[in-house]
């Protein structure tokens, strides 16, 4: 966590058409004499790119994988590269096509504090295409707040740097983000990766435009919030038994902040322990912050810990099982082409959680992938469907969902890393979503009910809106290996659970 003069970590998600030019600009922002890259991995990509004889290769491949792997051989940390404004130290995800994007968001690396919406200029008419509204839906219904959007190659437009077609493609764009729920105003800035013109310094060929070159703009966003200040939240992502010396359970702070001598409740077994010690990077600490991953050795012997389990605070708003929850989600694609029924069950991905779950209830549905890019926003009639049969591609449902197996979920609004999640089905993704609430087994074994959504009436539409759909994101840098030192304190755990 940042103290005094150090630089904020800032977590950047790259979307956009395939060939809009999203890695040339990403090479031109991290020149090493403005910014700082790894220059490791740049050296690499210009030997790598030597021998295959592409010049533009190197580009993607500093903007491919920083490979780093955890000590049981997983990759984490994947199409990263990063930089330093005046301001942040810039983490970048660069997302090539929509599997990419996808794999990303099922990873976590959704977890992001601005998304760039990279936009090819060059078409005219310009038309909003499929892929920009699909990216746009997502970044939004995972609940990423910030957007700024670069309109490149503008020296290729007819005529070049043609303010023109920068108006028509700022209407059309900014038009379409309105109804998917973006209300802050947007960014939208002019560009020639290629020539390199507004990306750090403002261009001459571009006097018309008044705004933000692309590296100032980046500074303008809001300093991201870090939930240090919730009840602790670690999901966990393995564990290693270390014989009579306890277990070192590896996972990553979401919320909340985790020290040595703490009593944490494994959730959704509801087992406690008490934490011995905290490492990181082979380090012991006496403090980990949101974003850190961690290594926590515990006094348990044997604990059956499972990826996905979720580690808290026990004497603080403790993790409990859920046993339903209430989400709002976009449906992207129909498996098998097939409609999505009440009872469908298929996969949900939430923090580092994977596992089966079912539709109860299809509760309402809205649809806002209709519609023509020119039409006004008052014109528009999206009708809420109350109890609907089934969810078609471009819904946006409010659906009452069982997990089939023991799962750790919380209000997107309370908790908002372990409140959205992706669905897929059949090796495809088929929809993203935040949860409004949660039913959870109370301590008894009863369930206790969350807040309740609320419906909202705007103009001729009714939608179905999720109180505060903000997501503070957590910083998604990784790291290679992670050992908790070995304590040679032995410490009775007289509070052991009794099931």
């Amino acid at each position: 966590m940042p103290t005094g003069n150090e630089k904020v970590n800032i977590n950047i998600l790259v979307m956009g058409q395939f060939r809009s030019g999203k890695s040339t600009i990403a090479r031109k922002i991290s020149n090493p004499e403005v910014t700082n890259i790894n220059k490791h991995v740049s050296k690499k990509s210009d030997k790598e790119a030597t021998k295959m004889k592409k010049k533009s290769f190197k580009y993607d491949r500093a903007l491919k994988k920083l490979e780093a792997k955890h000590k049981h051989g997983t990759t984490i940390d994947t199409a990263l590269f990063k930089f330093e404004t005046t301001k942040y130290l810039v983490t970048v995800t660069d997302v090539t096509d929509r599997r990419d994007f996808i794999k990303n968001m099922i990873t976590s690396i959704s977890q992001t504090d601005c998304a760039i919406l990279i936009v090819d200029s060059t078409a005219a008419p310009y038309r909003l295409d499929e892929q920009t509204r699909e990216h746009a839906l997502l970044a939004y219904n995972l609940g990423v707040k910030e957007m700024i959007c670069r309109c490149n190659k503008m020296d290729a437009t007819t005529p070049e740097y043609s303010e023109e077609r920068y108006n028509e493609i700022v209407k059309s764009i900014s038009s379409y983000l309105k109804r998917v729920g973006y209300t802050a105003d947007i960014p939208f800035i002019p560009i020639s990766s290629s020539k390199g013109d507004n990306l750090i310094e403002r261009s001459t060929k571009l006097d018309w435009y008044n705004g933000p070159t692309l590296l100032r703009a980046l500074d303008q966003i809001r300093e991201p919030e870090r939930h240090s200040d919730k009840p602790l939240r670690l999901s966990l992502k393995d564990h290693d038994e270390i014989g009579r010396n306890g277990i070192i359970a590896i996972g990553q702070i979401e919320t909340g902040i985790l020290k040595p001598g703490m009593k944490i409740t494994i959730a959704p077994i509801g087992l406690t322990a008490k934490v011995k010690s905290v490492g990181m990077n082979r380090e012991s600490v006496q403090e980990a912050f949101p974003g850190d991953i961690v290594g926590i050795h515990m006094t348990k012997k044997k604990i059956d810990l499972k990826r996905g389990y979720v580690a808290s605070n026990s004497k603080d708003d403790p993790a409990k099982r859920a046993i339903s929850f209430k989400s709002r989600l976009v449906i992207l694609n129909l498996p098998g082409g097939c409609l999505i029924p009440n009872g469908y069950e298929a996969m949900l991905h939430c923090h580092t959680f994977h596992g089966c779950f079912l539709f109860k209830e299809i509760m309402s549905k809205s649809n806002l992938m209709s519609g023509t890019d020119d039409q006004d926003d008052q014109e528009l009639k999206h009708i809420t469907q109350v109890n609907p049969d089934h969810l078609d591609k471009g819904d946006i449902g409010i659906v009452e969902m069982v997990p089939r197996e023991p799962t750790v979920v919380e209000a997107f609004e309370k908790y908002p890393p372990l409140g959205h999640f992706t669905i897929t089905d059949m090796g495809q993704m088929v929809g993203v979503g935040v949860i409004m609430s949660v039913d959870k087994e109370d301590g008894d074994g009863a369930n206790k009910r969350g807040k309740k959504s609320v419906v909202i009436k705007y103009g001729k539409k009714l939608v179905i809106a999720v109180a505060d759909l903000i997501l503070e994101a957590l910083t998604t840098s990784y790291v290679n290996q992670l050992l908790c030192p070995e304590s040679d304190d032995e410490e009775d755990d007289n509070e052991d659970n009794k099931r």
